[in-house]
């Protein structure tokens, strides 16, 4: 049986792309209720209708599902909403590097605030578990997201030491770049290609972390079965060079909107503000305390003395120590065709017409 089967889930932020997906996962997992918390009062009315049509379509007649309105900064909302949960998925959030930058104030409020609520709420309904969605992008922050996240994640792993008699098991997730999310860099690149380029490459060594949105989801839900305590999973996930990815996306899209792809320019436009070359997932700090599991790491608390007593006791633990960090520059690099493969994943491209499309001629030209 699935870990959530029979349960009730309860999921922050289920109308952006990665909880929409979510959702969906949860629900073919057969719990006996599905809550859905989004301040998006459109967004929330066309999802309920969504996870019903799901429902119905696979004959889920068990599963409920209701969806609210409601905001992340409003402690007693969640309250309410979180009486009788057991498993709480956490993903609502400010995002945007440059607005909470524009915002810190709305950031702070939303990102950690938002998350010492959600902690309240779970302690205050002796939730089992609730399972925080981070980013690469708190590992050695340089913006207010990063940092916001950061705490969040801080904040999440402190609070198995408030629990004192209730059952709830508080870890974190951590992962990079969604490909094909909202404001992914993919959905950039395609929409410049449609427009005829230039598609802009802040620089042509810049690599990233990559993975489906299917993948993202399930590793979130492995989580959360494996979850003990105070844990920030860590996904183990592809790399590639940003380049690359704009060669292939340029190679095979273009010709659908009537370009050439030798005719679509590349263009080098510099690093943003705070932007880094590389991204990194765990912190040297952080190897010495990380165990790896076969799809992901797990990097165990730092001061596990102030819990009560936690046994990590994983079904399968590959190494028990990890020395070499685990950031994108350090990474194998993607090849083309495996980055044409996941793009198909990903519902990006279409499955290639021909096992003979080539493109490294195009990729000459472009060097």
């Amino acid at each position: 049986m699935a870990f959530l089967t029979g349960k009730t889930a309860l999921v922050t932020g289920g109308c952006g792309t990665v909880g929409r997906e979510l959702v969906r996962q949860i629900v073919a997992q057969n719990p006996r209720e599905v809550r859905v918390i989004d301040s998006n009062e459109s967004e929330i009315f066309f999802l309920e209708q969504e996870i019903d049509a799901q429902i119905a379509d696979e004959q889920r007649d068990g599963v409920t599902a209701l969806c609210h309105v409601g905001d992340i900064r409003d402690q007693d909302r969640l309250d309410m909403l979180f009486e009788g949960v057991d498993v709480v998925f956490h993903l609502a959030a400010l995002k945007h590097v440059i607005l909470c930058e524009k915002s810190p104030f709305d950031a702070t409020q939303t990102n950690i605030i938002g998350v010492k609520n959600v902690i309240q709420a779970a302690l205050n309904n002796n939730v089992e578990r609730v399972i925080f969605t981070s980013s690469d992008k708190g590992v050695n922050p340089t913006n207010v997201l990063g940092t916001s996240k950061l705490m969040g994640e801080r904040l999440i792993t402190a609070a198995n030491s408030l629990k004192i008699n209730k059952r709830t098991v508080f870890s974190s997730t951590r992962f990079g770049n969604v490909l094909g999310s909202r404001g992914s860099v993919a959905t950039v690149f395609e929409r410049q290609i449609a427009a005829g380029g230039p598609v802009t490459l802040t620089d042509s060594e810049m690599t990233r972390f990559v993975m489906t949105l299917q993948q993202a989801c399930r590793l979130v839900l492995q989580a959360s079965e494996l979850a003990r305590g105070g844990e920030v999973f860590v996904t183990k996930m592809p790399v590639l060079r940003i380049e690359d990815l704009a060669k292939v996306m340029i190679y095979r899209l273009a010709p659908g909107h009537g370009h050439a792809p030798s005719d679509i320019e590349l263009t080098t436009i510099g690093s943003k503000a705070g932007e880094k070359f590389y991204e990194e997932l765990m912190t040297d700090e952080e190897t010495r305390r990380t165990w790896e599991l076969p799809d992901m790491f797990t990097v165990l608390p730092a001061f596990r003395s102030v819990y009560q007593e936690i046994d990590y006791d994983y079904p399968t633990v590959l190494r028990r120590q990890v020395t070499e960090p685990y950031n994108s520059a350090t990474g194998s690099m993607m090849s083309f065709p495996e980055i044409e493969d996941l793009l198909e994943l990903c519902g990006i491209l279409e499955p290639a017409v021909s096992e003979d499309a080539d493109i490294r001629p195009f990729v000459k030209r472009a060097a």
